[in-house]
């Protein structure tokens, strides 16, 4: 009873994209091997199908900025996104490497996310 029923379709998730035209996200995800971006890929889209959905796979870390939590095999990812309207945006992402979500992280995301939400006004 207490896992979330799946969705019948699958939220859509674009990838921050800076004036510039780069995407850090996906830059970020081309730099793992094969296993590691499977291992990310695969938690992002129970995230699609899944959503609203919490711990363990997501945190909310406030502001309207969530991580999605990914163990690799030797070390550990995290994508922060943000919903917008009826949208998950991947913000920011990176290989953790303290307990806590380092607060640098959690303000780019949310440096993102303003950019984002002042693009569609």
């Amino acid at each position: 009873m207490g896992e979330k029923m799946k969705r019948n379709e699958r939220i859509e998730v674009y990838f921050y994209r800076t004036s510039a035209g780069r995407e850090p996200v996906r830059e970020f995800l081309q730099t793992l091997s094969d296993e590691e971006k499977k291992i990310i890929g695969t938690d992002i889209k129970v995230v699609q199908w899944r959503w609203p959905t919490g711990e363990p796979l997501v945190k909310n870390l406030g502001n309207s900025v969530y991580e999605i939590r990914s163990t690799l095999k030797n070390r550990i990812a995290r994508v922060l996104f943000s919903q917008i309207g009826d949208k998950l945006v991947l913000l920011h992402s990176f290989i953790k490497k303290t307990q806590k979500t380092d607060d640098k992280d959690i303000k780019m995301a949310i440096k993102r996310l303003k950019e984002v939400l002042n693009e569609k006004k």
